[in-house]
C-alpha cells in the first residue's frame, strides 16, 4: 500500500542520528529509499484508540454490565492491535536499521525499551478487564482506566520519538519491498485471527485507516491506495460493519474525530 505525502514531522529536542558508515546491505535488485509517512496515520490511530479509551471505560455505569461487555470488545482489540502493531516492528524494523544505520542505533534501542515498557504495563491491564466485565464494579472500572490513561501517556511519547527519529532514517537507508514488509505482516496476522474476534477487524482496520486521512485528502487517499475490489466490498459490506460499530461504540453522540 502506497501513501501520499504528509506534512512535514514534527521535530523534538532529540538530536538525529548521526550519520556513520552502514554496516547493512539492501538486498539484491532494491534501491533505498521510501515512503513511511502510512505509520503517521497508523499512529494518528493509536492515539484517538488510547485517547477515546479510558473516557469509554469511565463512562460505564456502576453494574452496566450490558454497557461494559461492549466497551470490553474494543478494548481487547485495542490491546491486540497495539501488541500486533509493536510486534511487527520489532520483527521486521529493529535489526535492519540498526545494521543499515549505525548511527540510529541509539533510538533503535529507545525504541525497544519503549517497546518493553509498553508490553510491562499491557500486561498490568489485560487481567484487569475480564473481573471489571463480571459486575461492572465502579472501583474496578476507575483503576482499569488509570491504567490505561498511564499506558496512554507512555505511547504518546513512544510515537513522538519514533517520527521524529526512526521515520526520516527508514525512509532513507531502507527499500520499499522491506517497508512494506510491516504491512504484509500485519495483513498476514489480521487474516489469521479475523475469527477470534467478535468484530470484523479487517473492516475496523480500513474504516480507522479512512478516518485517519483529513478530509479533504480522503477521496484521492482511497481511490489511490485501496485496490478496486476492495473498494467495492468496503461499498457493500465492510462500510456497514464499521459504521455499526462505531454506532455500537458511541451511540448517543457523533464519532469523535481523529483531528
Amino acid at each position: 500500500m502506497r501513501h501520499p505525502p504528509v506534512a512535514p514531522l514534527a521535530r523534538s529536542g532529540v538530536k538525529m542520528a548521526e550519520r556513520l558508515p552502514s554496516s547493512g546491505s539492501l538486498p539484491d535488485g532494491q534501491v533505498a529509499g521510501c515512503d513511511t509517512s502510512g505509520m503517521i496515520l497508523v499512529h494518528r490511530i493509536f492515539r484517538w484508540l488510547y485517547r477515546e479509551l479510558p473516557s469509554l471505560v469511565r463512562d460505564v455505569d456502576d453494574g452496566d454490565v450490558e454497557r461494559a461487555g461492549v466497551v470490553g470488545i474494543y478494548a481487547k482489540l485495542d490491546f491486540f492491535a497495539l501488541h500486533l502493531h509493536h510486534r511487527t516492528e520489532d520483527t521486521v524494523l529493529w535489526d535492519r536499521l540498526a545494521a543499515r544505520e549505525p548511527g540510529c542505533a541509539v533510538h533503535v534501542e529507545l525504541m525497544r525499551a519503549q517497546h518493553a515498557e509498553v508490553a510491562s504495563q499491557l500486561a498490568r491491564i489485560e487481567p484487569q478487564l475480564d473481573p471489571w466485565l463480571e459486575a461492572a464494579d465502579a472501583g474496578l472500572r476507575d483503576a482499569f482506566a488509570g491504567d490505561i490513561e498511564f499506558l496512554r501517556d507512555t505511547l504518546l511519547v513512544h510515537l513522538g520519538n519514533e517520527e521524529d527519529d526512526i521515520l526520516p532514517v527508514a525512509g532513507a537507508v531502507m527499500s520499499q519491498q522491506e517497508w512494506d514488509q510491516l504491512e504484509a505482516h500485519t495483513r498476514k496476522t489480521l487474516l489469521a485471527r479475523r475469527r477470534d474476534f467478535p468484530r470484523d477487524v479487517l473492516s475496523l482496520q480500513l474504516g480507522l485507516l479512512l478516518a485517519s486521512v483529513p478530509e479533504a485528502e480522503r477521496d484521492e487517499w482511497y481511490h489511490a491506495n485501496v485496490p478496486a475490489p476492495i473498494r467495492l466490498l468496503y461499498l457493500l459490506l465492510m462500510k456497514r460493519r464499521y459504521d455499526r460499530a462505531m454506532q455500537e461504540l458511541y451511540p448517543d453522540r457523533p464519532v469523535p474525530s481523529m483531528f
